[in-house]
C-alpha cells in the first residue's frame, strides 16, 4: 500500500507543473511533467509486478 500512496503523492506533486505547462506555456514545466510521468509509469509497473507475485503465491 506504500507504493500506492507514492503514486498519489507523485500525481499531486505534478499538478502545479502540469498547470504551468498547459495553461501558461512553460516548456520547462513540461519537461518536469514528462519526467514525473516516466517515474509514475515505473512505479505503476513495480506495483503491477508486486500484485501479480502476491496473487501467484496465494
Amino acid at each position: 500500500m506504500k507504493k500506492f500512496t507514492e503514486v498519489k503523492e507523485l500525481i499531486a506533486s505534478l499538478e502545479a507543473d502540469a498547470d504551468k505547462f498547459y495553461n501558461k506555456g512553460n516548456s520547462a514545466a513540461g519537461t518536469r511533467v514528462r519526467k514525473g510521468m516516466q517515474d509514475l509509469k515505473n512505479l505503476a509497473q513495480s506495483i503491477r509486478l508486486e500484485v501479480q507475485e502476491s496473487k501467484n503465491k496465494a
